[in-house]
């Protein structure tokens, strides 16, 4: 997340003194350069309703990969997810453990290495023969398993869009922006504090980079409606766990 570059910085300075030596020969009352000519206007618009405008555009979107830290009761998650509507690929890292998650309508598979599984018994130390059978395999997460709702919502584009693109208190805008190259113009909860939000200035209104309220992480939103493959794994590559994965 970046301020505007000091070559707009310049351009801007460059146009205010051009504006003033033809405002002195001329007699014209003034002229300025417009952060939002040749944008999608909606850095025009009210915070509000720029968060209004940018929540239709997510939902609308028919793909979106979504990076960076989520912190949610005391744990903080590393997401490197791309999401669609039917399905999800990519890989969450908590507490130093890495695993990938792959979902495809409603099955869900769940892929990690040795260390996973043995740190992910309800003692610890799970069986040393159900991690050797698990390790580097996708294991089919039953719908009825408590893991299954918790890891599948990592999975789901709008109930993980919609849970993320929330600022709370009194919404502002703060100026224009650019992220990775892209104008935007920012918005506010509670002048920072409730998080902060860059909205797309081009083409769609898409949010681009997310500051959640109170330290909760920080999200980058890229390859919007850009789609991806699903692929169910090969039949050697996947085992069931049984009735119900560990607890911790």
């Amino acid at each position: 997340m970046t301020a505007i570059p000091q070559s707009r910085t310049r351009r801007a300075a460059l146009m205010t003194a051009v504006c003033a030596l033809v405002v002195s020969g001329t007699g014209l009352t003034g002229c300025s350069e417009d952060p939002d000519e040749g944008t999608n206007g909606v850095g025009r618009l009210s915070a509000a309703e720029i968060q209004r405008k940018t929540r239709t555009a997510a939902r609308s979107a028919d793909a979106v990969r979504l990076s960076g830290n989520v912190v949610t009761s005391g744990r903080t998650y590393k997401l490197d997810m791309r999401l669609k509507s039917d399905g999800a690929t990519g890989s969450v890292t908590a507490q130093g453990s890495t695993f990938q998650l792959l979902r495809i309508g409603e099955q869900l598979y769940l892929k990690a290495d040795a260390g996973f599984w043995s740190d992910a018994g309800n003692d610890g130390k799970a069986d040393a023969a159900a991690v050797d059978k698990l390790n580097g395999k996708y294991v089919k997460v039953p719908q009825a398993d408590p893991a299954y709702k918790k890891f599948s919502g990592f999975t789901d584009k709008d109930v993980l869009l919609d849970g993320l693109l929330t600022l709370h208190g009194s919404l502002a805008t703060d100026g224009h922006h650019e992220q990775e190259g892209t104008r935007t113009i920012r918005i506010t909860g509670d002048k920072g504090s409730g998080g902060t939000l860059d909205v797309s200035l081009e083409g769609d209104p898409y949010p681009l980079r997310l500051t959640r309220a109170g330290g909760a992480g920080t999200l980058t939103f890229s390859s919007w409606g850009k789609d991806f493959a699903l692929e169910k794994p090969a039949k050697g590559d996947t085992v069931d766990y049984g009735k119900q994965l560990p607890t911790s």
